[in-house]
C-alpha cells in the first residue's frame, strides 16, 4: 500500500522496535497511543500531546459518530483538522463500545442495531458503516469492525463471536476498498483458547491486512491470563507487520505485552488515572489525594521532566487535587503521558542495544522499591 510501511530495525528476543511510515508521519514503535476518545485527549492541548511524545492519537468512531456526527467533521475537513492534530490518528471500529456502552442493541450477521448512551437515538452499525464513519474522519489506520464479547465467556459463545467478526473482517475490507496512503487492520479474536485464535488468525491472514490487532484482551481475564495469550498469539501473525495490542494497558502489562512481541498500544489509563489523582512513577503509583503530601515540598519524581515535576511541589498538587482546580487534571495528565512515552522510548532505546531483559529487571526492581519515603 503506497505511503504505509513498517520497517523493523532491530529484535531482542521476540521484541522487536522499529518504524510505522504513514504520509501523516513516522510512528516509533513499539508506540503507546493515548486516547482521545471524543477528539481530545482530555485535560491537554494536542501540543502538550505531542510534546510527550506521542507520535500517533486514538480516536472513538462510536463516540465521534454520535457527537458532533462523522458527516459533520467531514464537512469540516475531517478529524485531524478539527482537533488540531496534523499527525497519524488511529480510529476503532466501535464494536466494542456498542457492545459495552449502549443501550438496548440487537445483533444480527448484518450488523448491530443499538440506543445511543447520549440521547436514546437509535444507531445502527455494520462493516460497511464503521467503514464509510472511518473514512468521513479521514483517519489514518482503520480498524475492521468486530464484535468482542465481556469474558468470562462460555467457549460456544467466544467461537460464534470470533467467526462473526472474521466475516465481518471480510465485509470491512471490501467496504475499505482502495485508499492509498491509509491502512486497515484485522482483528483477531478467541478469547484465551489457542486453537480459536489459531483459527482467527488464518482467516484475517487469508483476507489479508496492512497491520494486526490481538483484540479481546484486557476485558476482565487478569494479567496471568492475557499475558498466556500473548505467549503465542503474536507469533501468529505476520511478522513483517505491525501488531496492536487493544487497551493496555497498565505499564507492567505494557513491559510484558512489548517483550512478547506487541508493536502498538492503547488506554485511557493514564489520562484517566491522572484525573483521579493516580500517577505513574518509576517508584510505581502514588496517590495524590493521600493527606502525606500535603506539606511535601518535593517534586512527585525527581527525575521526570514534565511541567508538574519540573515546577510543582507534592503539596501543590496534592492542594489542587483536593481543591478541585482544573490545573490539577492538567498537571497530573501530562505528567502519566509523559511518564508513558518515557516508558516507552527506553524500551524502544533497550531492544535496540540488545539489553531488554536488564532494562525490564531494572523496571519491575525500582517499582518493587515503592514511592520515597514521608517527610
Amino acid at each position: 500500500m503506497s505511503g504505509f510501511g513498517f520497517t523493523i530495525s532491530a529484535t531482542d528476543g521476540k521484541a522487536r522496535t522499529g518504524v510505522i511510515d504513514t504520509p501523516r508521519g513516522a510512528i516509533r514503535t513499539p508506540a503507546f497511543m493515548p486516547v482521545g476518545t471524543a477528539g481530545t485527549v482530555k485535560a491537554m492541548l494536542p501540543e502538550s500531546v505531542r510534546a510527550t511524545g506521542a507520535d500517533i492519537l486514538l480516536g472513538n468512531t462510536y463516540h465521534l459518530m454520535l457527537r458532533p456526527t462523522a458527516e459533520r467533521i467531514d464537512r469540516l475537513g475531517g478529524l485531524h483538522r478539527f482537533m488540531n492534530w496534523e499527525r497519524p490518528i488511529l480510529t476503532d471500529s466501535g464494536g466494542f463500545q456498542v457492545m459495552s456502552l449502549s443501550e438496548l442493541r440487537k445483533m444480527t450477521e448484518e450488523g448491530v442495531t443499538f440506543r445511543s448512551h447520549v440521547d436514546g437515538s437509535k444507531h445502527f452499525l455494520s462493516p460497511e458503516r464503521s467503514m464509510e464513519i472511518q473514512r468521513l474522519l479521514g483517519s489514518d489506520i482503520v480498524m475492521c469492525f468486530d464484535e468482542c464479547p465481556a469474558l468470562p465467556a462460555t467457549e460456544d459463545r467466544v467461537a460464534e463471536s470470533m467467526r462473526l467478526s472474521m466475516r465481518w473482517a471480510r465485509r470491512s475490507k471490501e467496504a475499505f476498498g482502495d485508499r492509498p496512503g491509509h491502512a486497515l487492520f484485522g482483528i483477531q479474536q478467541g478469547g484465551v483458547t489457542r486453537e480459536l485464535r489459531e483459527e482467527s488468525a488464518e482467516a484475517l491472514t487469508g483476507i489479508g491486512f496492512d497491520g494486526y490487532a490481538v483484540g479481546g484482551l484486557a476485558v476482565g481475564e487478569g494479567q496471568e491470563a492475557m499475558f498466556g495469550v500473548l505467549d503465542y498469539a503474536p507469533g501468529m501473525l505476520p511478522a513483517d507487520k505491525p501488531r496492536y495490542l487493544m487497551g493496555v494497558g497498565k505499564p507492567d502489562d505494557i513491559v510484558g505485552a512489548v517483550q512478547r512481541g506487541i508493536d502498538m498500544m492503547d488506554c485511557v489509563l493514564p489520562s484517566r488515572s491522572g484525573r483521579t489523582g493516580q500517577l505513574f512513577t518509576r517508584r510505581g503509583v502514588v496517590n495524590i489525594k493521600n493527606a502525606r503530601h500535603a506539606d511535601d515540598p518535593r517534586p512527585l519524581d525527581e527525575h521526570c521532566s514534565c511541567p508538574a515535576c519540573r515546577s510543582y511541589s507534592r503539596a501543590y498538587l496534592h492542594h489542587v487535587f483536593r481543591a478541585g482546580e482544573i490545573i490539577s487534571s492538567m498537571l497530573l495528565t501530562w505528567h502519566n503521558l509523559h511518564y508513558f512515552q518515557e516508558l516507552m522510548a527506553g524500551l524502544r532505546g533497550a531492544i535496540a542495544a540488545g539489553r531488554l531483559d536488564a532494562f525490564v529487571a531494572e523496571f519491575h526492581a525500582r517499582r518493587a522499591e515503592g514511592d520515597i519515603e514521608p517527610l
